[in-house]
């Protein structure tokens, strides 16, 4: 049998598969007809020996050589070539009229006649409303109501580009800000809804060398452009810094912080880095099933007469041959400039070159083109959508907060009944720190969708933050209850849990469990975020447990040392003990006074302390340790610190006691109550929930100094990012 040509592909296949699969049972037919026939003949097929008319067997004789030729006849049709079927399928594609990627019934119903008549006359409809939809250059751009049949066209003035990015981002992206207690990191997308192959990839920020902490006010939620996790491939990578003020765990961050942390390490089948929250749930089926009933229309009047062009171009993007794509997509663009289909698939193959190649260049190139592709002329509505989606996605990656914010503004502005995307403009003023105007979209999207879950989370997020606990729960608890795509999050489960149990409401650990059940958390106690897979895990340690037992001795053997620079420079008048500021006190007076933070050295604070820190300096455990700090802590009489969690298990925290009242401190950590001695070092692992008292008459003073986790390995200490 022979075997059809490999580019036979539409109707030609199925022509050729069925002609081939037929033609050995014809052949048998065939062949056992003739000999019958002819034996038949031989031996008086005519019983009365007259000659007569043409016989049932010669009939059937002549039918199947007729038969045969037909089928061989079909064989050659596809093996030469001889009908061009892919040009009758692009001629059909051009017909393609619902944009589906595909020609099917609906499609036809164009060619009948009756359809053409209703779509000249929306073309006719929307041309006068292009007159009065689109203003001046300047001015605001009116709500276009008609979307999936419309087309928009963006004002030149929006957003300039990547300059614009970059002139917009060099404030927003000049410095690392410490987390506060109530630091609210974005995942990789602030646009859950957009899925493509892409959105897992991370780049790293714009300016990775500008990494000085900064302390913010205590009501930001969300952090600026570096205090997400972008990853760039050829410089340092650099993580968020975080507001190391809690007692026995003075930098922890009560899990609120949530990022999606990829480490350049040799994969390990247990030491791995675990992104806190990539299993996030989205939707349910049902909401699947009702996405996929409407088909997003991307191509105008004028991609329809090119969609077989633009689906080829598609196919070699889709089968990851991304150069070839690319280079088809600009030739396209290069012949129709007009095309905002091909603009957009440009923009596309830019995106998935950038993931390729790990490049934030080229990134930049795809964020222009998709803008590009958004204000071309007759641009279909949902293509919009897409383009600027995506545009305000990938300028989150690069830490253009700033402009990305602008695009979610014009993404508002265009599409007002969208709440997704009001949802989403609220995350960019959370990203920038302006928590007021989130809170009114929030207010905004819950006064017409009043069941919106994912503005009940946020909304309860922000009211948390303010300090506003019993309002918070309400609508933490009910946007998680939801279920809506976006709130099956750690941070809101640990947010949720933290009010419950500042107001007393013994339900908490009921969500910390569920939170636990989920993935979000390691265990009811552990519930860090930035977490190692398969370390190991455990509330308190012994020196000998960890290994690190010579920085152990070298801390109880010279703790006078220690205590009496840190007693020289506890004067207040010189600001260098600075108070806790992370909202983690419930009552109380507690203030640090830090030599080493994210494993960088303060020098000018060791300059109040130059033989601690030269102590120090032999151990790189420690003073290496990235995901940590090296500080004093004192507490007065009367302070109650919540019980709270660290940022990551990637550490473990020493406490050597300095001065400590005889009665009135202890520490919690999971469920056992331990208290300091004077020159003693206790250690314990400050990812689980920890909780301190001083109800002593006198101050209390400690020395607190973090390390790695003993059982990560000298690559991941080098390649975690800081904390």
């Amino acid at each position: 049998m022979m075997a059809p040509r490999k580019n036979a592909k539409g109707g030609g296949g199925g022509n050729s598969s069925s002609s081939s699969s037929s033609s050995p049972s014809s052949c048998t037919s065939g062949g056992s007809s003739s000999p019958g026939a002819r034996r038949e003949t031989k031996h008086g097929g005519q019983k009365n020996g007259k000659k007569g008319g043409l016989s049932g067997s010669s009939f059937f004789t002549w039918f199947m050589v007729i038969a045969l030729l037909g089928v061989w006849t079909s064989v050659a049709v596809v093996w030469f070539d001889l009908v061009d079927y892919e040009e009758v399928l692009g001629k059909l594609g051009i017909y393609d009229a619902d944009g589906d990627g595909d020609f099917d019934v609906d499609d036809a119903k164009v060619l009948l006649g009756p359809q053409n008549i209703e779509d000249e006359l929306q073309d006719q409809i929307q041309s006068l409303l292009d007159e009065t939809v689109y203003p001046e250059h300047g001015e605001d751009l009116q709500q276009e109501q008609d979307a999936p049949a419309g087309e928009l066209q963006l004002e030149d003035a929006l957003l300039t580009g990547r300059d614009e990015d970059e002139r917009i981002e060099s404030m927003g992206t000049e410095a690392i800000h410490e987390e506060t207690e109530d630091s609210y990191h974005v995942e990789e997308t602030a646009s859950p809804a957009y899925n493509q192959d892409t959105e897992d990839m991370m780049y790293e920020q714009e300016n990775p060398e500008s990494s000085e902490p900064v302390v913010e006010d205590d009501g930001r939620i969300y952090q600026e452009a570096d205090d997400v996790t972008y990853q760039d491939y050829d410089e340092q990578v650099y993580e968020p810094a975080e507001n190391e003020g809690t007692e026995s765990s003075d930098n922890a961050v009560d899990d609120s912080h949530t990022i999606l942390e990829e480490v350049h390490v040799p994969p390990a089948e247990e030491q791995q880095e675990v992104p806190p929250e990539t299993k996030r749930k989205t939707d349910d089926p049902e909401k699947k099933e009702k996405v996929k009933k409407k088909k997003p229309k991307l191509l105008n009047k004028f991609d329809k007469t090119i969609k077989a062009e633009l689906d080829a171009a598609e196919k070699l993007r889709k089968r990851g041959k991304i150069e070839e794509a690319l280079n088809a997509f600009e030739e396209l663009v290069r012949r129709y400039p007009q095309s905002p289909g091909a603009r957009y698939g440009k923009a596309q193959c830019e995106d998935d070159l950038a993931e390729k190649r790990r490049s934030n260049e080229i990134l930049r190139r795809a964020i222009q083109t998709y803008q590009e592709a958004a204000s071309l002329p007759d641009v279909p509505a949902d293509l919009v959508k897409l383009s600027l989606k995506r545009r305000s996605d990938r300028q989150q990656f690069l830490g253009h907060m700033r402009g990305s914010l602008l695009t979610l503004q014009k993404l508002v502005q265009l599409f007002p009944d969208d709440t997704s995307l009001k949802n989403d403009l609220g995350v960019g003023y959370l990203l920038i720190g302006d928590n007021d105007n989130a809170k009114k979209v929030y207010e905004a999207v819950l006064n017409v969708t009043p069941n919106d879950g994912f503005a009940k989370v946020h909304y309860g997020f922000i009211l948390k933050a303010q300090n506003k606990i019993a309002e918070s729960i309400p609508y933490l608890k009910e946007g998680i209850e939801s279920g809506h795509p976006g709130t099956d999050d750690g941070r809101f489960y640990f947010h949720l849990g933290d009010a419950m149990q500042r107001v007393g409401n013994k339900e908490a650990y009921k969500w910390y469990e569920l939170g636990h059940q989920r993935g979000h958390f390691a265990s009811v106690w552990q519930r860090s975020l930035y977490n190692v897979r398969g370390l190991r895990a455990q509330p308190w340690w012994t020196p000998k447990e960890t290994g690190y037992t010579e920085l152990v001795k070298s801390l109880e053997r010279n703790w006078k040392l220690i205590r009496d620079e840190g007693l020289a420079v506890m004067d207040r008048t010189q600001g260098l003990f600075l108070p806790e500021d992370e909202n983690l006190r419930e009552k109380g007076d507690w203030s640090q006074f830090t030599l080493w933070q994210q494993g960088r050295k303060n020098e000018n604070a060791c300059k109040g302390a130059p033989k601690t820190c030269s102590l120090l300096d032999k151990f790189p455990e420690t003073t290496g340790c990235r995901r940590g700090q090296i500080k004093y802590s004192v507490m007065h009489p009367g302070t109650h610190v919540w019980p709270h969690t660290g940022p990551t298990n990637c550490r473990l925290r020493m406490h050597l006691g300095l001065v400590i009242p005889k009665e009135g401190c202890k520490i919690r950590c999971a469920n056992e109550t331990k208290t300091w001695e004077e020159g003693k070092v206790l250690i314990f692992d400050d990812s689980f929930e920890h909780e301190v008292w001083q109800d002593a008459k006198s101050f209390r003073l400690i020395f607190i100094v973090d390390v790695w986790h003993p059982e990560l390995t000298p690559q991941q200490r080098l390649s975690l990012p800081a904390i």
